[in-house]
């Protein structure tokens, strides 16, 4: 089993920190956890991947042991787009595979239309490109987020990092075993217990979200070959419906399902490993 060294990613505006596993002159796969995950998340999918890639397993801003935003700011989607290709300059990577989930398969999609001439495989986990907005909840949802705490919800305490692990868990749905590498990574220990490291203000809601019509639009960018595994049954806000018409604008996508829950590479990851490596 390969172990995971500790990497710190200095960007021009902030440091990022990241797990990697394998031979350093391996091809590349950069993976991307999703929101309010952290590097963790691929903990035990990597070392699976290692014998064939060098697996970058980034924390993105305001996750896992990255930096915050400076005051005053808030995490949007292209300016973690912007990181991700950031983070692959500061790296030195001129071709790599992109595994994300979730969020991270968001950001992944999107990094490759921003750069296709960087990414020779996009592999996306329960996500393709960004959450839409169909118009019907838009007024509300501005009017929320503006009225929301500008520092977001406070942060929790927990006794023990059992404790915030069972807690992860029945937000989940994740068994603890699974949720563990990334609580564990996600908590600091202060005074009063432990607390999580993740940026309060990612709690706060998206004022705008794309249209689908935008998110399609964007979709034909991927020129990579792609592969997407979604979650069977379907995730509540990943309908099938959805998920095929956005799939119909990637001429060079397959789909697959996979019996499980959202963190498929957690709860699955020798099968998930095999998915990825059918082709390689």
């Amino acid at each position: 089993m390969h172990a995971a060294i500790e990497r710190r990613i200095q960007l021009p505006h902030l440091a990022l920190s990241a797990l990697t596993w394998g031979d350093e002159h391996a091809p590349a796969l950069l993976a991307l956890h999703g929101w309010l995950d952290n590097a963790g998340s691929f903990a035990l999918l990597a070392p699976l991947l290692a014998t064939h890639y060098r697996v970058i397993a980034l924390d993105l801003p305001g996750h896992g042991h990255a930096d915050h935003l400076p005051p005053g700011s808030s995490y949007h989607y292209v300016d973690y787009v912007r990181a991700v290709l950031a983070a692959i300059d500061a790296l030195q990577l001129d071709r790599l595979t992109l595994l994300g989930h979730s969020l991270g398969a968001g950001i992944a999609a999107l990094a490759a239309i921003a750069a296709p001439e960087r990414v020779e495989r996009l592999l996306l986990i329960e996500g393709l490109g960004p959450l839409g907005d169909d118009g019907s909840h838009t007024l509300q949802r501005f009017r929320d987020a503006l009225a929301s705490r500008p520092e977001g919800r406070p942060l929790r305490v927990f006794r023990s990092v059992e404790q915030a692990t069972s807690a992860r868990s029945i937000v989940s749905g994740l068994r603890g075993e699974l949720a563990w590498p990334i609580v564990e990574r996600a908590l600091i220990e202060t005074s009063g217990g432990w607390r999580w490291r993740s940026d309060p203000r990612l709690t706060r809601p998206t004022p705008l979200r794309m249209a689908e019509t935008q998110i399609h639009a964007l979709l034909h960018g991927i020129t990579a070959p792609a592969a997407v595994l979604l979650a069977q049954p379907a995730t509540a806000y990943l309908p099938s419906t959805l998920m095929q018409t956005r799939a119909a604008c990637v001429p060079t996508i397959t789909v697959s399902q996979m019996d499980g829950g959202h963190h498929l590479h957690l709860e699955h990851p020798q099968a998930v490993a095999e998915w990825i490596t059918a082709d390689v």
